[in-house]
């Protein structure tokens, strides 16, 4: 899992140097996940970029991956000091295509609609925690 993190990374380091963002994988070397590894790639790509798209204007940018093993569960956890989201207003709708919860030029709302897509194929599901102008944790659960 730690490689998949690394490669998704260095995939858009540019943006990581451009924005400072200090990126935190606590991911340890012996955690292993059976997984699609192309949705795999995509799902962290999307996770990272939008953390980096949403990131809060007045603060270092930081994002922290970490895993845990609960019972016959691996728990990946990517969290973020971003915008954070509204889940009041936006909760149910968060994974729904074509939806955009702040003002950004390049969104297009079809992000985490195919993510949720792709945990879900591979069994996994997704879970949210987000508190405006705080960040935003996702969970990856895999069964």
């Amino acid at each position: 899992l730690r490689d998949y993190i690394e490669k998704a990374t260095q995939t858009i380091g540019g943006e990581i140097q451009k924005y400072q963002v200090q990126i935190h994988n606590l991911v340890s070397d012996s955690i292993r996940v059976r997984c699609n590894a192309s949705y795999m790639e995509s799902i962290l790509l999307n996770f990272l970029t939008n953390a980096v798209k949403y990131r809060h204007p007045d603060r270092v940018p930081e994002i922290t991956l970490n895993a845990e093993r609960q019972e016959n569960r691996l728990i990946l956890s990517i969290k973020d000091n971003g915008l954070g989201i509204d889940m009041k207003k936006y909760g149910d709708k968060l994974f729904g295509m074509y939806k955009t919860f702040h003002n950004n030029k390049d969104a297009k709302g079809i992000g985490l609609f195919i993510t949720k897509n792709q945990v879900e194929a591979m069994g996994g599901k997704i879970e949210v925690e987000s508190r405006l102008n705080n960040g935003t944790t996702f969970r990856i659960i895999f069964l």
